[in-house]
């Protein structure tokens, strides 16, 4: 049953089908000419208005009216110009993904998979197309200038970053994920501090001492310029350390950056076997550096557990099936995305969120890959 809203225009611009102008018209437009939106309109028995709602605000009408609006413009090989209907309407019908990784590198982690699919799930409910905003020629900000979006999510950046200020400048309405968003900056975050707590917590518990934390690459290298996420995470490390006695500074206890992949976690698994103490343990801060952590140890002939525990963080399914499965902290990937687009959608409607900013909750998984230490370091 159609809301008021949609019933007040509908109620307007519906005819009764074969309907036109008082009598019957159902003729097709002659053949060679094109194709307009009042030819869509008779074909459909709906006003020229309807058509255009049908294109570009599906949610004034009913499903049932939009969908035989389509139909027809589909029977008649009408193909609306998107450019010239953005530049009518002063909308896209698209929002964008603001990024600060390469596309590549994304769609190789499980977790991004997860995370559009929540996007996604709301962008096909709402009838929009989605753009994947990457950096353009290195720069996320001409990207930023570049996007052909009625809104955004942003993700792995500050709100201080030169993009989201591009964002600002454009009037775009945006959501950040992941940051330590200022007042009045809608915002969507995990309880990172409260995730990582718990993964080092689980380590030290089974014994471990000789501990390496895995931070995914950004741009400041170093724990003590970091923010955001891997600000709170790092919090949470050292909350977990102070716990059990141990200083952040206890030379045991080391941390490196490596690329947020497979490949990446290989190549960190390197530098874990080069430290003195060699770690007993690996606390990595994606499913994608510790994936790949593992099945290099494999390789070489290390065990998982015995040799070397690892945890991951993220929870991405994929890596549960894997064999040891990962003990992960697990965040709600897919509601994140979902819940940042309803909230982009609430913004583009010229409306107030009910709670602009959102903390979701985190669990640990243990699984299979983490166990006591065999040897003490």
């Amino acid at each position: 049953m159609d809301n008021p809203t949609t019933a007040r225009a509908e109620g307007t611009d519906v005819k009764a089908p074969g309907v036109h102008n008082g009598r019957n018209d159902q003729r097709a437009p002659s053949t060679g000419s094109r194709v307009t939106i009042k030819d869509i309109a008779r074909r459909a028995g709906v006003s020229k208005t309807a058509v255009s709602f049908a294109f570009n605000v599906p949610g004034r009408l009913s499903a049932r009216t939009t969908q035989r609006i389509l139909d027809v413009a589909r029977e008649l090989g009408y193909m609306p110009n998107p450019i010239a209907r953005s530049l009518n309407t002063r909308r896209t019908n698209a929002l964008g993904l603001l990024v600060p990784q390469d596309i590549s590198d994304l769609l190789a982690n499980p977790f991004f998979t997860a995370l559009l699919s929540g996007i996604g799930s709301v962008c096909k409910r709402e009838g929009l197309s989605l753009m994947i905003v990457p950096p353009r020629r290195g720069s996320l900000v001409d990207a930023t200038y570049a996007a052909l979006v009625d809104g955004c999510i942003v993700t792995g950046l500050d709100a201080d970053d030169d993009a989201v200020k591009a964002l600002r400048q454009r009037n775009i309405p945006f959501v950040m994920m992941d940051t330590d968003a200022p007042d009045g900056v809608a915002c969507v975050n995990i309880e990172d501090a409260a995730g990582a707590r718990l993964a080092m917590r689980h380590l030290l518990e089974l014994g471990h001492r000789a501990i390496t934390v895995v931070a995914f690459e950004s741009y400041f290298g170093v724990p003590e310029k970091y923010t955001g996420t891997l600000k709170h995470r790092f919090d949470g490390v050292r909350a977990a350390l102070v716990e059990h006695g141990l200083s952040p500074r206890d030379p045991r206890i080391t941390t490196f950056e490596a690329p947020c992949s497979a490949e990446g976690g290989a190549q960190a698994l390197e530098r874990v076997l080069a430290l003195r103490p060699v770690p007993t343990a690996v606390l990595t801060l994606s499913d994608a550096i510790a994936h790949g952590m593992i099945e290099a140890a494999i390789s070489r002939g290390l065990q998982v557990p015995r040799d070397l525990s690892v945890i991951g963080y993220d929870g991405v399914e994929v890596w549960g099936r894997t064999s040891p499965t990962l003990t992960t902290v697990r965040q709600p990937a897919r509601e994140k995305g979902r819940l940042a687009t309803d909230m982009l959608m609430t913004l583009l409607r010229g409306e107030t969120l009910a709670r602009p900013r959102v903390s979701l909750p985190i669990e640990l998984i243990v699984g299979q890959s983490t166990g006591q230490p065999a040897r003490h370091a």
